[in-house]
């Protein structure tokens, strides 16, 4: 038979306990709520510390195929730390989104090239003058040490 062990918590380890979420609260990255506004196709998020956050629902892992109403069932996880579509069996951190962070390594990468393969009159424009110049212009003169070393190589 196994031995039952009882947590004792006295008054003041609760009371101590209340203060410190307290001092947290300003910084809570927890969601109150979250829905689905159909007319800008955004998810927005609204914290605690009453801050709003959208984020576009293309960019968001699993949602970019989602009908409006698939968008639009949401369900908060963990006490406002996740978001679940369950039709969609999509589940998302909101620490992370907060930090930009919408799906795996994977599906950033694959945003990242969506981003950067845009084409503009004003792109295409600002690749010829680099190309005019030499290339893209470098970052100030930062140079790796296997740089440095494959320079005095060569004897430059």
């Amino acid at each position: 038979m196994r031995a039952k062990h009882k947590v004792v918590t006295t008054d003041a380890q609760i009371e101590s306990a209340l203060a410190q979420a307290r001092r947290f609260a300003p910084d809570d990255r927890r969601a109150a709520a979250a829905f689905y506004d159909a007319n800008k196709d955004r998810v927005v998020l609204a914290l605690f510390n009453g801050v709003e956050v959208s984020i576009p629902r293309s960019d968001l892992q699993g949602l970019k195929n989602a009908s409006p109403s698939q968008a639009a069932q949401i369900e908060l996880l963990g006490g406002g730390t996740g978001l679940r579509w369950p039709q969609l069996d999509v589940d998302h951190y909101v620490p992370g989104l907060l930090n930009n962070i919408f799906g795996t390594a994977a599906w950033m990468r694959h945003v990242g090239r969506l981003g950067g393969s845009s084409r503009s009159r004003a792109k295409a424009a600002a690749a010829r003058a680099n190309g005019r110049k030499g290339g893209r212009p470098t970052i100030g003169k930062k140079t790796t040490r296997k740089a440095e070393s494959r320079l005095r190589a060569k004897g430059a």
